[in-house]
C-alpha cells in the first residue's frame, strides 16, 4: 500500500533537508510517496541531485507562501 510521509526541515540548513528526507525514506517501498518542506535556498539543487542519485522521481517543487519549498518525491 502507497503511503506519503511528511518532512518539516524548514530552518535547517544544509545538509540537514537531505539527511531527513533520506531518514524518512528508510523503510518505504516503491510508489511510497516523501514530502519536504525546506527553506534552505541549497535544497534547491541537493533535493534534485539526491534524487536523481537514488533513482527517485521528483515530482514537483512548489514554492509556498511562507518561504519554504515543498518537494514530493516518488520512491522507485
Amino acid at each position: 500500500m502507497e503511503t506519503m510521509r511528511c518532512v518539516d526541515a524548514r530552518g535547517l540548513r544544509c545538509p540537514l533537508p537531505v539527511l531527513r528526507l533520506r531518514r524518512a525514506a528508510e523503510g518505504a517501498q516503491p510508489g511510497d510517496r516523501l514530502e519536504l518542506l525546506a527553506t534552505d535556498p541549497a535544497a534547491r539543487r541537493d533535493v534534485p541531485a539526491f534524487c536523481a542519485e537514488k533513482g527517485w522521481v521528483l515530482e514537483s517543487a512548489d514554492d509556498q507562501p511562507d518561504g519554504a519549498t515543498r518537494y514530493r518525491v516518488r520512491i522507485t
